[in-house]
């Protein structure tokens, strides 16, 4: 395991001009005691790293300097056996460049491990796209690409989620691709702020440049903002009354983190449950309900209630209207 660490450690030296220890640790998952002793048995090994102080400071490799590594185990083959061309790839046109780079590093593998791969390749498929779900469109992420790229900065059309237009001007420092939606993480002088790839409704490319902050990582970024989005996130809980069978198609519909809180739910004797969902917006809520059909009866907020039987209403009204006037038709056919 160890040594596995220390391939790891001195490829991600090389990959980088200078990295923190305490990145490092992050990297690894590892404490920055244990980067400490393995940076000491890299240079026992003759591994040329050295470390310097100060607030710029870090870990890095001398100049210049290769390792010679090539060999790759078999879950790394089979792990890169599951590489494909995923949408993120094609939007940005990389899917092409993604197959022929496989193309030559399968060709680079020594000779012994190239069946290998293939064996894994017939084995095991990753397909990442959704069933139903239409992919959202983002016209202007070529230009954001192109930006972010160039370290360019943009003046950005953005549409919020309240519907509300805004012009600013930012410093685009990565797109992220999270469950087939595309988002530009950006900076204006404050903290970096994600912006939603759907809701750029305009992009102009500035000729001036931008210097991207020297401790911004993006994988450590991203994690702490997911972690603040979910923390953070509307919150709109309705109180159900279910049967079974609606608990049952409910749960199907919502989050599995939900099913805890349907599960410790007690059963009534006539077979109902009083469960709390949190549905973060009412127009969510509206929608999962009218797909679970029956079953249910909503006690809390009053506001769902009335907007429910409202709509139910129509569409009774509606469809019974449409059903009369086909059963006048018949009788004067007869």
């Amino acid at each position: 395991m160890r040594a596995d660490r220390l391939v790891s450690l001195t490829l991600l030296l090389q990959s980088r001009p200078k990295m923190t220890a305490g990145e490092l640790a992050r990297e690894l998952q590892v404490s920055e005691r244990t980067i400490h002793r393995d940076l000491d048995a890299l240079s026992s090994a003759g591994v040329p790293v050295y470390a310097t102080r100060g607030a710029t400071g870090g870990v890095a490799l001398m100049e210049g300097w290769r390792t010679q590594l090539t060999g790759l185990t078999r879950a790394e083959l089979h792990a890169l056996a599951t590489v494909g061309a995923p949408g993120a790839l094609e939007d940005l046109g990389l899917s092409a460049p993604l197959r022929t780079g496989m193309v030559k590093l399968a060709a680079a593998l020594p000779a012994i491990q190239q069946p290998a791969l293939e064996y894994a390749r017939q084995r095991l498929h990753v397909d990442a796209s959704s069933w139903f779900a239409e992919r959202e469109p983002v016209p202007h992420l070529a230009v954001l690409r192109d930006a972010v790229w160039q370290d360019r900065r943009v003046s950005l059309t953005y549409r919020d989620f309240e519907g509300q237009r805004g012009k600013r001007v930012v410093d685009p420092y990565a797109l992220v691709i999270k469950a087939d939606r595309w988002y530009l993480v950006a900076g204006n002088g404050e903290e970096p702020r994600v912006y939603r790839g759907s809701r750029v409704e305009g992009v102009r490319l500035l000729s001036e440049t931008f210097t991207r902050p020297a401790r911004f990582d993006l994988p450590a970024f991203w994690r702490q903002w997911c972690k603040r989005f979910a923390e953070k996130r509307a919150s709109y809980e309705v109180t159900l009354r279910l049967t079974a069978e609606a608990e049952e198609t409910l749960k199907g519909i919502r989050p599995p983190a939900d099913r805890a809180r349907f599960e410790a739910a007690p059963r009534t004797r006539d077979g109902f449950k009083n469960v709390t969902v949190d549905f973060e917006r009412e127009t969510i809520a509206v929608s999962q309900l009218c797909e679970v059909g029956g079953g249910f009866e909503v006690l809390a907020p009053e506001a769902l209630r009335n907007r429910l039987v409202k709509l139910a209403t129509g569409i009774l009204a509606t469809h019974g209207r449409t059903a009369s006037r086909r059963k006048a038709r018949r009788k004067e056919l007869e």
